[in-house]
């Protein structure tokens, strides 16, 4: 990923949850928020509920690939974090990049074509 680096720190996840938009399908919940770094800056999340380690890693995977195809149409300076709901472990991938990039559509990210 060329413009994205990846988002760790809890503090960083916290903040956009309680101030970030927000946007959410069967599969996904996005939430975003404008950063004034140079860059934008991506978390997953996917918890137990999803399954095991095995199937968790597969949808993060996925997302972050998603992401990464799409990566030259999003504007700069966002901090993103996608969760991943329990529908994902059973969604095709093309299911999951249809409602990530509606979503990241939804919430502002992408450039306007």
């Amino acid at each position: 990923m060329k413009y994205t680096v990846s988002m760790k720190e809890n503090h960083l996840f916290r903040r956009l949850y309680a101030k970030g938009k927000n946007g959410a399908s069967p599969c996904l919940a996005v939430y975003a928020r404008k950063n004034r770094l140079g860059k934008n800056r991506l978390g997953l999340t996917v918890g137990t509920k999803v399954g095991k380690a095995v199937r968790r890693n597969k949808i993060r995977r996925r997302i972050r690939e998603a992401y990464r195809i799409h990566e030259g149409q999003m504007t700069t300076g966002w901090d993103l974090v996608v969760v991943a709901r329990v529908k994902a472990a059973y969604a095709p991938y093309d299911q999951l990049e249809r409602e990530l990039l509606r979503l990241l559509d939804k919430l502002g990210v992408r450039k306007k074509l």
